[in-house]
């Protein structure tokens, strides 16, 4: 009896350490309205509480602000060193601000510096006003951005994230664009600048410059810190949404309605401690990654390279074997033409034990047009003659 009993403890306690190991993630004692965890590689949420209920954003709006600004940048519709004019209207905004006035021009550059670490509520509304010609144009394509990024729950009134009852996101929309702006690495030299005494000092009309200072204490004073958005409203009470980086996995923390900014970074703090702690990318392939050819009938090539569409990692546990096998599944031929944006094959990736873990479209590195006749013409005289040695 003494010795079953002993067994049942045993195995009690056994249960017990293996629940807890398990449902580590759900003994956090937030004091913020919605919290989310998301391995940036993977896309996949590790922690979540409330992440679907709409709640006001406040400045971290400026996310989508930015990813629309980088993406005409990407485009070639602006360039860094546009000069962006301050309108009337930009210049008497009050909250945050760059204190503008009007008729300043500031470049692309600046005034993305100026909404990103200075969460500047007239940068945000000149860069509208400069890219859509309006900023209701603006915020229209904040609106069906947000849709394409499947922000179901999202509602834009304005570029900036100053109070509005219509105005909402969620916890889960936030992650979706950051994790699309994100995409542009060059956003972190801009929202990463802690402060600067002297900020377009001599390029103004307040000649003295101004005080820019960051409010996202993750970039200054937490490892691998280096993104990418704060806001605070009445309405809102404190959020953000945080990035940090090391060894090549990165995690994205977003924080809503915190009681005080304390909370708030204490909250990011801690979900991005349980992810290092926890977790690492294994990185697969990159976008654009080379991995093979592959013969092209009636094309102007006779070959084309092949790529991966997208970029690719696993999420394992730190102290999990990490070996994984790839399977390229493609055809021997492909007839022209070809587009690089239609998928050609797959890339499989699985375990060592050959269990499927995930897959990767590939593409062709380039379009290939179709041949014409002049074109079979050479190609065939040089098989005949190659023939011929």
């Amino acid at each position: 009896m003494r010795k079953k009993m002993l067994l049942m403890l045993v195995l009690s306690f056994l249960i017990v350490i293996f629940a807890a190991a398990n449902t580590f993630a759900q003994d956090f004692n937030f004091a913020s309205k919605a919290q989310l965890l998301m391995e940036t590689n993977s896309g996949k949420i590790l922690y979540e509480h409330n992440i679907h209920e709409k709640l006001y954003p406040a400045s971290v709006t400026k996310i989508m602000t930015m990813l629309l600004a980088m993406e005409a940048l990407e485009e070639g519709k602006v360039k860094l060193d546009d000069l962006i004019p301050v309108s009337e209207k930009a210049a008497g905004l009050g909250g945050s601000q760059l204190f503008l006035a009007p008729g300043d021009r500031i470049s692309f550059a600046e005034m993305m510096i100026g909404i990103g670490a200075g969460s500047a509520n007239d940068a945000s509304w000149a860069m509208a006003e400069y890219l859509a010609g309006a900023t209701e144009v603006f915020v229209a394509r904040m609106n069906e951005r947000a849709q394409e990024l499947g922000m179901v729950n999202t509602n834009f009134v304005n570029p900036h994230g100053l109070h509005d009852e219509n105005h909402y996101t969620t916890a889960s929309d936030i992650a979706k664009m950051s994790l699309e702006l994100l995409r542009h690495p060059k956003i972190h030299e801009w929202i990463t600048i802690w402060y600067d005494e002297e900020f377009l000092q001599g390029k103004i009309k307040k000649r003295e410059g101004v005080y820019l200072s960051n409010s996202n204490q993750i970039i200054r004073y937490y490892e691998g810190g280096d993104g990418l958005k704060t806001g605070f409203t009445r309405e809102a009470a404190n959020c953000v949404s945080a990035t940090a980086a090391r060894e090549g996995t990165r995690f994205l923390a977003v924080i809503l309605g915190a009681p005080g900014r304390p909370a708030l970074f204490a909250e990011a703090r801690t979900l991005l401690d349980y992810g290092f702690a926890n977790w690492r990318s294994l990185p697969v392939t990159e976008q654009g990654e080379v991995l093979g050819r592959v013969k092209v009938d009636k094309g102007t090539v006779a070959e084309i390279e092949f790529v991966a569409k997208e970029s690719y990692a696993l999420l394992v546990r730190k102290g999990m074997k990490d070996k994984v096998t790839h399977e390229i599944i493609i055809p021997i031929r492909l007839t022209a033409p070809l587009e690089r944006t239609t998928q050609i094959g797959t890339l499989l990736v699985k375990s060592a034990e050959g269990e499927e873990l995930g897959r990767v479209a590939l593409v062709p590195a380039a379009d290939v047009q179709r041949a014409n006749i002049i074109t079979f013409l050479r190609r065939f005289v040089g098989h005949w003659l190659r023939f011929g040695r």
